[in-house]
């Protein structure tokens, strides 16, 4: 071990000056205009993706408050208190089983069915399960 360990100490440097080997010439080694160009443009593909990736997002957030608001809303007008108040949890207030059995409330006004479509959504989409 030590007699290779020597061995690579004592190997001579580098010359000082790069160069390429014999029959290489500069364009053969580098990327290029056409390299350059082809990173550009996926750089610029890959920034274009995640702003509309942040957008959809945030359009996808946007909708479930809505919804969110429209369910409290439906719970006001139906039963005079909302879902906090009456001690809900989120899979109450949209319609899930509760105490009274399935689409009621104690009170005995109809819930909201579970996944219940307030109307058409702004792009046209019918709603779940038609995608």
């Amino acid at each position: 071990m030590h007699s290779l360990l020597l061995a690579l100490a004592t190997a001579p440097a580098p010359t000082p000056t790069p160069s390429l080997r014999p029959g290489l010439s500069e364009d053969q080694v580098t990327p290029g205009l056409l390299g350059f160009l082809l990173t550009a443009f996926i750089v610029v593909l890959t920034a274009f993706l995640i702003v509309d990736m942040v957008r959809r997002i945030r359009r996808v957030r946007y909708r479930g408050q809505l919804e969110e608001a429209q369910v409290q809303e439906a719970l006001l007008r139906a039963g005079g208190t909302s879902a906090a108040d009456a001690g809900m949890n989120d899979a109450d207030a949209v319609g899930g089983l509760g105490d009274a059995g399935p689409g009621s409330k104690a009170d005995g006004a109809p819930r909201p069915a579970k996944g219940a479509d307030f109307g058409p959504e702004t792009n046209g989409d019918a709603g779940p399960g038609n995608r």
